[in-house]
């Protein structure tokens, strides 16, 4: 890797120079081109004020080398302000604010807050009791309209983000950034597609930026010169009629510049449309897919950037800074899944970083669930919970046989031996990490297979046990005389029960994506969940004609929002048929048979995938010994049912505490 250069700091070999480096914005020197960007975390236990589990997240990131950390979204504007967000539209936020910015600089890095007027995102808070402003009138349902915001109410807006801003500079941050981006307020003003106005602030250009000048104007006025002011914006509008051009974009930007901003935070998406997946990019989306906007941007404005958009390599996050596309990066989901991702990187431990795999399970999907309390992270179970997961050494070190080489399995293990015990791992196959390799052998989920590989790796460099090709019986338990047992085993396919199913032109999903089967001509594929449809695309291409049959109302049922727009944009530009409410009574030769509706087709195929789910695999001789032996054991992952990795994974890390 060519920017792997090692500098001499202070007594200490660096790598990745560049990243590492210092910059200086104002008269704020941050010590590092890394920024750990605004998240909403729903760690505020439904209130508007910073908590302690909120301080030891970002305090986690800070001691992990992070150069500046920012807030996440916070309300200026009290009468919009939701609960669950945080706010500093009021002076008694301040002191739970200043807390947190000092927690933030005790660890090392600097303090930003970020600015937010969250216009109709308010609407989806679950807050009924706040007020929502929008450049235009809104229509919510059948029935009602939201108004656009009346003068009084605009110029109330830029008052309060001004006050904001002086509030945060009582509360010691280093730097403000105003959210001019993502749909809300200051982006629905500036973007043709929502600002119908006819007045001052709508129509050109000019206009409708003309109230994020004023806001912008307003935070400058009420901070110190030497305090620098970032602003969040889209490179451009996707999906969106009227929306923004890059070129308007960068017009606007010269004039914020003018006003007061002195750095670009250039992101991109909006929730209004299925460009709401380039907000929490999933892993289909490329690596860096928007440094080239942030670049274009850089050059045509002549200011400091920050490159944003899945980067999750210090490699990569080095060569963005090295080349002058950018002059930071922000480096985000990537630090929740690994808050040591700087240090590791920056003393060249490169293999150790736990990376981040764009799965967004546990950050997008669990702050859009409202079964789940907060953010977490599949590859970072500690995540929201950093007091209580700090690690202790046990004084009772236990051997332990770790039965199954999954990512469950694998991340047990790893857990055991930090903690000091003994784990061995027995591994029927001939290779680690499970179906999570397997997941990773579909298209666009090359990463998923990297970091099962990586976890196997970083078993190694520990020094746990390993023992593949080797199926655990319970003479192979006598052998071990473990202490305690975990059964890790996963799971296998489940079987259509239908006529036919025996058939030698039908295989099932796991037998394709591990490349055990080859197929071509056409193709009906039984069930259209994540896995179904992962193996339609994987056999495109190879494939005449592929159809899915569901019986559900909708294929990608079990796929979080963001990667479903993904997945079903792949599936219609590859022109895979999918077929829902639909049952498969039979299979024949040269075709299937379904139950449409109540109509009974049949679809004329060469061969049938089943992918109709997983079942856990039986360990009843393994049970029956530890029972028999007084051995304790715990059953984790899919071997106690099949589920998200993010749930396997939490539960590993659980248990290995437990022990």
């Amino acid at each position: 890797m060519k920017s792997l250069t090692i500098k001499y700091r202070g007594g200490l070999f660096m790598y990745y120079n560049n990243l590492f480096s210092p910059i200086k914005i104002r008269g704020m020197e941050i010590r590092n081109r890394v920024e750990f960007p605004a998240m909403g975390t729903k760690m505020l236990n439904g209130s508007k004020y910073v908590t302690d589990q909120l301080i030891n997240y970002h305090v986690a990131r800070a001691r992990g080398g992070n150069g500046i950390n920012f807030t996440e979204v916070c309300s200026v504007y009290e009468k919009a302000s939701p609960k669950n967000f945080l706010a500093i539209s009021d002076d008694k936020y301040i002191p739970g604010l200043k807390k947190l910015a000092d927690a933030i600089h005790e660890a090392g890095a600097k303090a930003g807050v970020q600015l937010w007027l969250g216009g109709s995102a308010v609407m989806f808070s679950g807050d009924t009791d706040v007020s929502v402003v929008l450049p235009s009138e809104f229509k919510v349902g059948d029935d009602y309209v939201i108004p656009g915001a009346s003068i009084e109410v605009i110029k109330e807006c830029i008052a309060a983000f001004g006050k904001a801003a002086k509030r945060a500079v009582q509360a010691g941050y280093d730097a403000i950034e105003f959210h001019a981006g993502h749909n809300y307020t200051p982006h629905s003003f500036l973007s043709g597609a929502f600002n119908k106005r006819t007045d001052e602030y709508g129509g050109t250009l000019e206009n409708r930026g003309r109230f994020l000048i004023e806001c912008i104007e307003s935070i400058r006025n009420n901070i110190p010169e030497d305090m620098p002011l970032f602003m969040r914006i889209d490179a451009h509008d996707d999906c969106l009629e009227d929306g923004l051009t890059i070129e308007e974009v960068i017009e606007f930007c010269k004039s914020a510049k003018k006003a007061g901003v002195d750095v670009l935070d250039v992101s991109r998406g909006n929730f209004s449309s299925a460009a709401i997946k380039y907000e929490v990019p999933p892993v289909d989306l490329p690596r860096g897919f928007n440094v080239e906007n942030a670049a274009r941007i850089k050059k045509e404005t002549g200011m400091i950037t920050v490159a944003v958009g899945r980067i999750n390599d210090p490699e990569q996050a080095d060569e963005i800074i090295r080349s002058g596309k950018a002059d930071m990066v922000v480096i985000g989901r990537a630090q929740l899944a690994d808050p040591e991702f700087c240090n590791k990187a920056m003393n060249g431990k490169i293999e150790d970083i736990i990376r981040c795999v764009g799965c967004n399970q546990g950050c997008y999907d669990g702050y859009a669930s409202p079964e789940v309390p907060f953010i977490t992270c599949m590859r970072n179970p500690a995540l929201g919970r950093e007091a209580e997961y700090g690690l202790l050494k046990t004084d009772s070190p236990k051997k332990v046989l770790v039965i199954g080489g999954g990512v469950s399995g694998l991340e047990a293990a790893i857990n055991l031996k930090d903690i000091g015990h003994n784990p061995i791992v027995c591994e029927a196959s001939d290779s680690l990490g499970g179906q999570f390799v397997l997941a990773g052998a579909a298209p666009r989920k090359g990463e998923m297979k990297e970091a099962a590989i990586s976890m196997g790796e970083m078993a190694k460099r520990k020094g746990i046990e390993i023992r593949l090709s080797t199926v655990v019986t319970p003479k192979v338990i006598e052998e071990i005389n473990p202490d305690v047992v975990i059964v890790a085993v996963g799971s296998e396919p489940i079987n259509l029960k239908v006529p036919g199913a025996d058939l030698e032109n039908v295989t099932n999903s796991h037998d394709v994506l591990s490349g055990k089967v080859n197929i071509s001509g056409k193709v009906v594929i039984i069930g259209g969940g994540l896995v179904g449809l992962e193996v339609a695309e994987y056999i495109s291409g190879k494939a005449d004609k592929i159809t899915v049959i569901e019986m559900l109302d909708q294929v990608a049922k079990d796929l979080g929002q963001l990667r479903k727009i993904c997945v079903m944009e792949n599936l219609f530009a590859e022109s895979i048929n999918t077929i829902t409410n639909a049952k498969c009574i039979e299979i024949k030769e040269s075709s299937v048979v379904i139950d449409n509706k109540g109509s009974i087709e049949e679809i004329e195929c060469d061969s049938v995938v089943v992918s109709i789910g997983a079942k856990s695999r039986k360990f009843n001789e393994i049970s029956d010994y530890c029972d028999k032996n007084n051995i304790k054991y715990y059953t984790i992952g899919d071997a106690v049912r099949a589920r998200r990795a993010l749930n396997c994974i939490a539960e590993a890390v659980e248990v290995a505490r437990q022990i």
